[in-house]
C-alpha cells in the first residue's frame, strides 16, 4: 500500500512540476479555459471568419434571384447643342439663301418593364433562394466544425500534457530503479543484467520524454492557430470524471435526425436544387419571353423637323421575344446542366453514406465507452497492485528486476490508455452530435464543466 501511495505521490508531484513549467511556456502565453478558447476562435479563426462572410454574401442571392421577376425601371436624358444650316435654292440670287440656326435638343425617357412570362427569370429566382439556403447550411457546418476543432485541439493539449507527465514520472522511476540496481550490485546482491535492463528502459524513457515535449509544443501551436494567440496553461479534467451512460435510443433515431438536420447533407441537398434550376435556366433558352413595357418621354427640338416643338410620348404594350436558333448552344448547355445535376445527386448520396458510416461507428463507441473507461480504471488500479506484489516477490526471490520494470511499464500504459479513452469519449460524443446537426455553444459549456 505504501508503494502505491509513493507512486501516486510521485505522479502528482511530477504532474504539478510539469504544469508549473507549462505555465511559463512563453512570455506571451496566456492561461485559457475551453469557453475562452471558443470565444477567441469565433473572433480570430480565419476559416470561421471566411465562412461568416461567405454566408453574408450568399444571403443576397435570394434578392438577386427575385430581381428577375420584379419590374425593371430605367430612365434616360440627353441634351445637345445643335447648329442647323438651311440653304434656300429658290432664292433669286446666285448660291441661294443660307439660314443658320442654333438650338438645343433635349430628350427624357422613363421606361418600366414587367415580366409576364420569363422562364429564365423564374429559374434564377428559385436558384437564388437555393443558393442562399446553401450558404446558410454551409455556415452552419462551419459553426459546428469550429466547435469541434476548438474542443479537439484543447483536449489534444491536455492529452499531450498527460503523456508528458507520465513520461517524466516513468523516466524518474527508471532512474531511481537504476540507482537501486547499482547499489545492490555494489553490495553483491544485484546483477549486471538488472543494471543493463534498467538502463535500456531509462534510455527509451529519455527519448519518449523528449518526444512528448515536442508533441506538446506542436499541440499548443495548433490550438494557438485556431484561437489566434499563444496558449499557456489549460484547465485539467476533473479527477472524478465519469463517463455518462448513453441513452437507449436506437440507431435509427439518430439516423433520422441526421438526415434532417446534418448541415453537410443539407448543403448538398440545396446543391441538387441549384443544379435542378440550372437545368431549367438553360432550357429556358428555347422559351419565349413576354414583358409589359410602359414608357413616358418628353422631347424638345428633338430633330430638325420638330424644331421649336415640345412633345410628350406615353406608351404601354406587350413585347414578345422568341428565340429561334442559337447554333446549338441551348441544347449543349442543357445537357451539360443535366450532367451537373446528376453529379450533385451522386455527391449527396456519397455524403449521406459517409455520415451514416461515421455515425454508426460513433454510436458503437459511445455504447461501449462506459465499460471501456471503467475497465481501464480497474486496469490502473490492478497495475498499481501488481507493482506492490512484484516488489514483494523480488524481495522474496521469486521475481526479478525485469518483472518490476514490466509492471511499471504496464501501469504507465494503463494510465495513458485511460486518459485517451476519456478524451476520446468527449470527442466522440461531440462528433456524434455534430453528425446529427445539433452541436452548439451549449455543448461547449457542457464539456467545459468537466474542467477545473
Amino acid at each position: 500500500m505504501m508503494a502505491t501511495m509513493q507512486i501516486r505521490s510521485r505522479l502528482l508531484a511530477s504532474a504539478a512540476a510539469v504544469s508549473a513549467a507549462l505555465a511559463l511556456y512563453s512570455p506571451g502565453a496566456m492561461a485559457v479555459t475551453l469557453m475562452q478558447a471558443y470565444d477567441m476562435a469565433l473572433q480570430n479563426d480565419p476559416t470561421y471568419r471566411a465562412a461568416y462572410y461567405a454566408n453574408e454574401g450568399a444571403k443576397e442571392n435570394a434578392k438577386l434571384g427575385l430581381s428577375n421577376l420584379l419590374p425593371n425601371i430605367s430612365g434616360s436624358w440627353s441634351g445637345s447643342q445643335n447648329r442647323d444650316t438651311v440653304t434656300d435654292r429658290s432664292a433669286q440670287f446666285v448660291g441661294g439663301l443660307v439660314s443658320p440656326r442654333d438650338f438645343i435638343s433635349r430628350s427624357a425617357m422613363l421606361q418600366v418593364r414587367q415580366p409576364l412570362f420569363n422562364l429564365d427569370g423564374w429559374a434564377r429566382y428559385k436558384q437564388g433562394k437555393a443558393q442562399a439556403l446553401y450558404g446558410q447550411a454551409l455556415f452552419e457546418s462551419q459553426q459546428q466544425e469550429v466547435i469541434y476543432r476548438v474542443v479537439a485541439s484543447y483536449l489534444d493539449v491536455l492529452y499531450k500534457q498527460e503523456l508528458l507527465a507520465l513520461a517524466q514520472v516513468e523516466r524518474e522511476m527508471y532512474a531511481e530503479q537504476g540507482q537501486l540496481n547499482n547499489h545492490l550490485f555494489e553490495k553483491g546482491e544485484g546483477t549486471r543484467t538488472d543494471m543493463l535492463e534498467t538502463q535500456a528502459r531509462l534510455d527509451v524513457a529519455e527519448a519518449t520524454l523528449l518526444e512528448a515535449q515536442d508533441n506538446l509544443t506542436v499541440s499548443r501551436e495548433t490550438l494557438g492557430t485556431v484561437i489566434g494567440g499563444e496558449v499557456g496553461e489549460v484547465q485539467e479534467l476533473v479527477p472524478d470524471f465519469r463517463v455518462r451512460p448513453v441513452d437507449d435510443k436506437p440507431f435509427d433515431y439518430w439516423k433520422t435526425i441526421a438526415l434532417e438536420r446534418n448541415p453537410d447533407i443539407k448543403t448538398l441537398k440545396y446543391g441538387v436544387d441549384i443544379a435542378e434550376q440550372e437545368v431549367l435556366k438553360q432550357r429556358a433558352g428555347h422559351a419565349p419571353r413576354i414583358d409589359v413595357v410602359g414608357s413616358y418621354g418628353k422631347t424638345s427640338s428633338d430633330s430638325i423637323t420638330t424644331f421649336q416643338e415640345d412633345q410628350k410620348i406615353r406608351s404601354i404594350g406587350v413585347q414578345v421575344n422568341i428565340p429561334i436558333y442559337s447554333g446549338g448552344q441551348v441544347n449543349a448547355s442543357s445537357r451539360q446542366a443535366v450532367a451537373s445535376r446528376e453529379k450533385a445527386k451522386e455527391d449527396l448520396q456519397a455524403q449521406i453514406d459517409k455520415i451514416m458510416l461515421e455515425l454508426r461507428k460513433d454510436y458503437a463507441v459511445m455504447a461501449s465507452s462506459v465499460k471501456r473507461v471503467d475497465a481501464l480504471m480497474k486496469s490502473v488500479s490492478s497495475s498499481e497492485n501488481l507493482i506492490i506484489a512484484t516488489e514483494k516477490s523480488i524481495k522474496g526471490g521469486v521475481r526479478i528486476n525485469l518483472d518490476a520494470l514490466n509492471a511499471k511499464q504496464q501501469l504507465y500504459t494503463a494510465k495513458r490508455d485511460l486518459a485517451q479513452a476519456r478524451f476520446n469519449y468527449l470527442l466522440t460524443s461531440l462528433r456524434m452530435r455534430a453528425s446529427v446537426g445539433t452541436v452548439n455553444v451549449d455543448d461547449v459549456r457542457e464539456i467545459a464543466a468537466y474542467f477545473r
